[in-house]
This record gives structure tokens, C-alpha cells and sequence, in this order.
């Protein structure tokens, strides 16, 4: 009763029974309909009254799952179901008008708007995430005008995995690399005296070309971010800092790629401190490749030989502001009229719109770096080990000797009782 009262109120807003029935969300090239055979992220299904949202676990497409409870739908932040079944796929079944869904009326549709977000949160006592934040826009469109005409209706929104692709989210990674940067660092062991080389790097996949750049680093005993003691790497928004004392910390020119930073570090330890392990946490970011590099984004180094800044692209006033210790906005030195005021918060809004569905910057850790010592302690530990070889010699030979007087001894008395004491035979 309720399908036929339902499908009679269809005919009389649309006149059509074809526009009572879900829409496909896919079109393949040349207009035809069917399913995409290739894995989608994400699902969505636009039923006469209910939205349906199926999301794999493998969100990014890098194998690292995510967690159900770290996805949420629509503004009201709706969970998913308990999947029984499968632990492959996370869904979402609300109905068009729940979890703050959004509607808007236009001439030949209804559009129902809202959102998948997945906010990742740390595990256990750890302060470092794996994967990005992401907000995933999701629209349903139902025609309000019908089509008499025996040809099939399409559908009036852009295919989701088009816009899947637009917003496909950013990896970054930071490595330990061998001297030649040819691979990684097989493992994580330094003497003090021995030189760090680490690589940033952002893997885009089908992203517009992008320039990384290394905005913060720190260094801790442990991975947590907050700990003390603490010491700073990279600051002031890409000032290599630490090649200020007497390291030789700098950043390598000319870069690989857009997307790749390479900086080396003189390795170091905590004083007053029993541990012998440090971890370097850096806040990576993106900006376009086309945009030249500024206050904000930047990687200059200190040259103890010039005394000055240098950078690895771009000009040298840009770094300027790491002796000053302040590498605010660029440009906004002198003060504003009312009306670039004004023109300033409106870029400033309209940028913060265009970053909300991008993850352009994260935190990512590398380590243990775990030293074994100072490198002057070589040559001692050499004389302690042949020191060493030489007693285990000396006792060696000690028992020998021991051993063979202990025979000759034993051999020498066994003759003379055999002398004292003659065997008497009777005749």
C-alpha cells in the first residue's frame, strides 16, 4: 500500500513512473550506463528516501586500512553500521532528510547535499596519524520534471569518482637514506660524529603538481611530540636551524623534485639524559609547483663560511627573516587600508575553502635513531677488544702448560712405583 501511494504521488509531481526508481551514479564514456568495473573508494546509492554510503577501508589506495570509527557522515557526524559480514567495507543508511543533510530546490531538481569525513585519531599513547583528514562531498539529484519520451534519463550530477579523483588525498613521508640517497638506510644505528640524511617526500598520484617543503622539526627521546627535552631542527616556517651551533646541518641543492626535500642532520644525543634514542618529527606542506617560494614556504640553509642564508630555490631575501627569528606573512609589514584589509580576510576565507577538502600538510616522524657512542671511542674500544684477545691467549696458554706438567708428573710417578716394587716369580 505504501509503494502504490508513493509511486501515485510520483506521477503527479513528475509524470513519469521512470523517475520514481534510484538513478545509477556512474556514466561511462559515450553515455552508457552500467557499474565502473574498477574498485571505487566509495559507493553511494540515492534510494526514493534514503542515502546509502558504502566505503572501503582501503580509503587512500595505499593498503593501510582505516578505521571504522574514525569515518562519520553529514554534519551531525551519523556512524556507520556494525558490519557482520565483511570487515572490508564500512556503511552508512540514513534517510534523506537525517544527519543534517542539506536540500536545495532548483528549477529542474531536488539536490540533497552532505559530506563523509574521516578524521583520523592517534593509537593508544601515540602522537603521530598515518593517514589525512578528509571530507568527501556527496550530492544526490532528483529530476522534478518529467521525461515522456522513450529515452532513458541520465543522470544530473557529476560522476562521484570524478570528484573521488579531484580530491585524491596527499601521502607524505619522511626516510633515513644511505650517503648516496640512493636507498634507504638499512638501519637506524649512528655514532655521534656520523651525519643523518633524511628524505621528505609527498606522493600526489593523480594531483596537480606540487612543491614540498619542510616547515617545522623537532627532535625528542621519544615519539611524542611534546616531551622534554626537545630540540629544534628546521623552524621558522623552513629555517634549518640546527646549522647554527657547530653542526653542519643544510638542505640539498638543487632538490631531486618538486616533490622530494633531502636535509642532513649531525647526529646528536640528549644531555643528562640514559636514553640513546631520538626521533624527528617534521611538519610537512604543499603548495602549487607554479608558486614561487616565500616567507612561508621555503628551505634555506645556514653557511658558516659566507655567514648568510641561502635557499634552495628562489631569492635570497626570502630568508632573511630566519636571523630575525620571525617569518610572518610576507608583505604585510606596513599597514593596511580598510579596503585591503577587507580584500586580504576575503583570499584569506576563500583559500581556507579551497584547502577544507585537501589535506595539504602533516606531521610525520621518523625513527629510533639509536647511537652507540662517540666516534673518538673507536680506536679505545679497538685496544679494549685486542686487550681482551690477548688475556683469553695468555690463559690459554696458562692450561696448557698446566696440563702437560700435570702429565709428565703423573707419568714420572707411575715409573718409579712400578721401579720400587719388582714382581718376585717363584722357581
Amino acid at each position: 500500500m505504501g509503494l502504490s501511494y508513493r509511486l501515485f504521488i510520483c506521477l503527479l509531481l513528475w509524470g513519469g513512473t521512470e523517475l520514481c526508481y534510484p538513478h545509477p551514479l556512474w556514466l561511462l564514456q559515450g553515455g552508457a550506463h552500467g557499474p565502473v568495473s574498477s574498485p571505487q573508494p566509495v559507493l553511494v546509492e540515492c534510494l526514493e528516501a534514503q542515502l546509502v554510503v558504502t566505503v572501503s577501508r582501503n580509503f587512500f589506495g595505499t593498503g593501510k586500512l582505516v578505521r571504522p570509527s574514525d569515518l562519520t557522515l553529514g554534519p551531525e557526524h551519523c556512524e556507520p553500521l556494525v558490519s557482520e559480514d565483511t570487515g572490508d567495507v564500512v556503511r552508512f543508511e540514513v534517510g534523506l532528510h537525517e544527519c543534517g543533510n542539506r536540500v536545495q530546490v532548483t528549477d529542474d531538481a531536488l539536490v540533497y547535499s552532505t559530506f563523509l569525513l574521516h578524521s583520523p585519531r592517534p593509537v593508544g599513547n601515540l602522537s603521530i596519524l598515518r593517514t589525512n583528514h578528509a571530507e568527501v562531498p556527496i550530492e544526490c539529484h532528483y529530476p522534478r520534471q518529467g521525461n515522456v519520451s522513450s529515452h532513458a534519463v541520465l543522470p544530473t550530477w557529476v560522476p562521484f569518482r570524478t570528484t573521488v579523483l579531484s580530491e585524491e588525498k596527499l601521502a607524505f613521508s619522511l626516510r633515513l637514506m644511505e650517503e648516496d640517497w640512493s636507498t634507504e638506510k638499512r638501519t637506524p644505528t649512528f655514532r655521534l660524529g656520523d651525519t643523518a640524511h633524511l628524505q621528505a617526500e609527498v606522493h600526489m598520484g593523480s594531483h596537480v603538481p606540487l612543491r614540498l617543503f619542510v616547515d617545522h622539526c623537532v627532535a625528542t627521546p621519544t615519539p611524542a611530540r611534546t616531551t622534554s627535552p626537545h630540540h629544534t631542527i628546521v623552524d621558522f616556517h623552513g629555517c634549518l636551524v640546527d646549522g647554527l651551533s657547530d653542526a653542519s646541518s643544510v638542505f640539498r641543492a638543487p632538490r631531486p623534485g618538486p616533490d622530494t626535500l633531502q636535509f642532513t642532520v649531525d647526529v646528536f644525543h640528549f644531555a643528562n639524559d640514559s636514553r640513546n634514542t631520538v626521533y624527528i618529527t617534521c611538519h610537512l606542506k604543499v603548495t602549487p609547483a607554479n608558486q614561487a617560494p616565500d616567507q612561508l614556504n621555503k628551505a634555506c640553509s645556514f653557511s658558516k663560511s659566507s655567514n648568510s642564508w641561502s635557499p634552495v630555490e628562489g631569492t635570497d631575501d626570502i630568508c632573511g627573516c630566519c636571523n630575525k627569528g620571525d617569518c610572518g606573512r610576507p608583505g604585510l609589514s606596513r599597514k593596511l587600508s580598510p579596503t585591503e584589509q577587507l580584500l586580504t580576510s576575503q583570499q584569506q576565507k576563500s583559500a581556507s575553502r579551497k584547502r577544507r577538502h585537501v589535506a595539504e600538510e602533516a606531521d610525520v616522524t621518523v625513527g629510533p635513531l639509536i647511537f652507540l657512542g662517540k666516534a673518538g671511542d673507536h680506536g679505545m674500544e679497538e685496544w679494549t677488544s685486542a686487550a681482551h684477545s690477548s688475556m683469553a691467549l695468555g690463559l690459554g696458554l696458562v692450561v696448557v702448560v698446566t696440563l702437560t706438567l700435570a702429565a709428565v708428573v703423573l707419568g714420572l710417578a707411575t715409573r718409579w712405583r712400578a721401579v720400587s716394587y719388582p714382581v718376585m716369580c717363584p722357581v
